[in-house]
């Protein structure tokens, strides 16, 4: 036996190998690791209640004010001065439109999103102008309108859209050169 090798029955820490003898165990907490975590689970426990009672006195009191009652001075939410603003602005239904055109693809599904976008809303005449990438496309939505007119309807409010305008491709970019016709408005000629 050499000196590097353990021992028959022992491993290479020193500790014994045989199969009956059961692994260290870890030592249990002792009396001041149980105060640590007592003491730690408590004030987890007071700032939980704290803030708990906090809220409820903000909500009795009618949330952060700036003096002794409330006022139009008082600082509100990011979320309540939009609404506030949306309301006093009367633009709740370019708003609701403009969220539809951001959910556009779970409206019409994605597949019909993939080649049809929505371009622009006309309050006036409540007119939503979509644009297609393909004639096939764009005559698959005329089809679709009415079920698309009801189903943002749905969405938005009774009235709020009452046509859907569907619109071509647009034909390619004009190029202005030498090699023009004179007179000819080059492929706005053909797709007019």
């Amino acid at each position: 036996m050499s000196p590097g090798e353990p021992a028959e029955g022992a491993s290479a820490d020193g500790s014994a190998g045989t199969p009956n003898t059961p692994a260290p165990k870890t030592p249990e907490p002792s009396g001041v690791d149980l105060a640590r975590v007592a003491l730690r689970a408590a004030k987890e426990q007071a700032r939980a209640r704290g803030d708990a009672a906090q809220q409820k006195k903000q909500a009795r009191r009618g949330g952060l004010r700036s003096g002794a009652r409330a006022d139009g001075r008082d600082p509100l939410t990011l979320g309540s001065a939009i609404n506030r603003l949306i309301t006093e602005r009367g633009w709740e239904t370019p708003a609701a439109v403009g969220g539809v055109m951001g959910r556009w693809p779970q409206i019409v599904g994605d597949d019909l999103a993939n080649h049809c976008v929505p371009q622009r809303y006309d309050e006036d005449e409540r007119v939503l102008t979509v644009q297609c990438d393909s004639t096939a496309w764009a005559t698959q939505l005329r089809l679709m309108a009415p079920q698309l007119v009801a189903r943002l309807n749905e969405d938005l409010g009774h009235g709020t859209v009452r046509l859907l305008k569907v619109l071509g491709p647009g034909g390619p970019a004009r190029r202005f050169g030498p090699l023009r016709a004179p007179g000819s408005t080059g492929p706005g000629d053909t797709y007019g």
